[in-house]
């Protein structure tokens, strides 16, 4: 599955140069298909099926032990295989875990780009999570004392509309204009600055 083109993700690279020039901050954008493969929810719900599969036949049939047992096992199979389906594994599992999962993969890749260690700890990451319908921003030290948390939710939530509307570019785009527009009222350029971070949109398929 191909989240964004050549040509889009130019656009968005563009985005985060331009939001740059007039800061010190540095902003990365990453997009990932999905935070996990929850393999775990396929082999929990066909275990579940499984389980409760033996008992109607138990008290309403006469078969076998050994047939009810190979029923049980065949029940698990098919759950197992139809569970592989990953949109139909994601409806099973529940929003709360979604949520965790997403904001621990967030946290994952704002280590692992390095944002902790932009020069004055001024690191902001843009974080769209495609499968659990999930985007935040994280911010590094600095500007999490200076600007407040609901500031971020409101590009945030703008983010998630345009997606909704079917404009991921235009969402990501919006995103890093006002997240440069913020950071630059806090932390202006200076004379030593140095591009540290990717200005492209990193995309995890």
């Amino acid at each position: 599955m191909q989240l964004f083109t050549k040509a889009e993700r130019d656009e968005i690279g563009a985005a985060i140069v331009a939001a740059e020039q007039n800061t010190s901050g540095e902003i990365v954008a990453v997009v990932t298909a999905a935070s996990d493969n929850y393999l775990y929810i396929a082999s929990l719900w066909a275990a579940v099926l499984a389980l409760f599969v033996p008992w109607p036949l138990i008290y309403m049939t006469w078969l076998p032990v050994q047939y009810i047992f190979a029923v049980q096992v065949v029940i698990f199979l098919i759950a197992l295989l139809i569970l592989q389906y990953l949109p139909l594994r994601l409806a099973l599992v529940p929003r709360s875990v979604k949520n965790n999962r997403a904001h621990a993969h967030a946290v994952e890749q704002f280590l692992g780009q390095n944002l902790h260690t932009a020069q004055g700890r001024t690191g902001v990451l843009i974080f769209v999570s495609v499968a659990e319908h999930y985007a935040e921003i994280l911010t590094d030290d600095e500007i999490y004392n200076r600007v407040p948390k609901d500031v971020w939710q409101k590009i945030v939530d703008e983010l998630i509309a345009k997606i909704r509307a079917d404009d991921p570019v235009g969402g990501f785009m919006s995103a890093i204009k006002s997240s440069g527009e913020l950071l630059s009222g806090h932390f202006p350029p200076g004379p030593r600055d140095q591009d540290e971070l990717p200005n492209h949109l990193i995309v995890l398929e």
